[in-house]
């Protein structure tokens, strides 16, 4: 049976402490403690610069064998030189990231909007990406996430499968819904899925910045999700999946609510190591 993990955008965030990390405890050991109650976690902090080996190897460290690291690579790479001239720098992310050994999962390429400035047409961006995929090292899983709802094209989705990359499907404003993408073609385009649950950011900070509670009750557009899984999962595809805070207020939360979902429609979802701890999960 294919695996799901299940976990949050990074593993610290304004408002933690107390809410999900215990008082009084040293951000040194938040990671392990996450590593206790989560099996994955997506590295947000790597988008903003390559980490150093010796950050990569704490975190080895900090985490039990079956816990599994997905790294952003860096905008660098993705929003500055979009793929030009970046052979020598995303080797060396790639070989920073080897360090992880068996924990390391898939490396997710974040894309902007990428209006007419950026591409005078999807075409462009396609003729830009082809290359660079021929050329990502093997043995690794790799994910692609646009963000421009017009590029969604079966070309698109025809180039990744080509090369084994996961589309990453999102819960975002501005992309279309699970439902909505599976209606109009098939978004599965590697032996896993990559999903990041992202929201309504503008919105959502409209009421909190704080990430300690819900704020938004998300529980029809979770269930959209869960069914989408478990479509997924009968197709013998792995997934890996992610909460922002944006999703809802408080993504420990998220996850937690998700878990009880997927078990209670039988989804296959392993248990976490120990139930987390959550207070003030309700939404006002």
């Amino acid at each position: 049976m294919s695996e799901i993990r299940v976990g949050t955008s990074a593993f610290t965030a304004a408002g933690w402490q107390d809410a999900f990390y215990p008082a009084g405890m040293k951000p040194a050991d938040y990671l392990t403690y996450y590593a206790s109650r989560f099996d994955t976690v997506e590295v947000d902090s790597t988008f903003y610069g390559a980490p150093s080996a010796a950050t990569v190897t704490g975190w080895a460290h900090k985490t039990p064998d079956n816990f599994t690291f997905a790294l952003k690579v860096p905008q660098s790479i993705t929003h500055q030189k979009v793929l030009v001239d970046c052979d020598d720098e995303f080797k060396s992310f790639v070989s920073t990231a080897e360090l992880l050994g068996a924990k390391l999962g898939p490396m997710l390429f974040q894309f902007g909007y990428f209006n007419r400035s950026a591409f005078t047409s999807r075409a462009q961006f396609l003729a830009r990406l082809k290359p660079f995929l021929r050329k990502l090292p093997t043995g690794h899983r790799f994910a692609l996430e646009i963000r421009n709802k017009h590029w969604l094209t079966p070309a698109f989705l025809k180039l990744l499968r080509e090369h084994n990359v996961a589309y990453a499907l999102t819960d975002q404003s501005w992309m279309p819904g699970p439902n909505e993408i599976f209606e109009k073609a098939d978004p599965i385009t590697a032996n896993f899925t990559y999903i990041r649950w992202l929201g309504d950011r503008k919105g959502i900070e409209q009421v909190t910045k704080v990430w300690n509670r819900i704020v938004v009750d998300r529980t029809a557009a979770m269930t959209s999700w869960v069914d989408v899984c478990m479509k997924i999962q009968k197709r013998g595809v792995s997934i890996y999946a992610y909460f922002n805070n944006h999703f809802a207020g408080f993504g420990p939360a998220s996850v937690q609510l998700f878990r009880d979902m997927c078990i209670k429609n039988g989804l296959d979802i392993p248990a976490p190591v120990a139930p987390p701890v959550i207070e003030r999960t309700l939404f006002d």
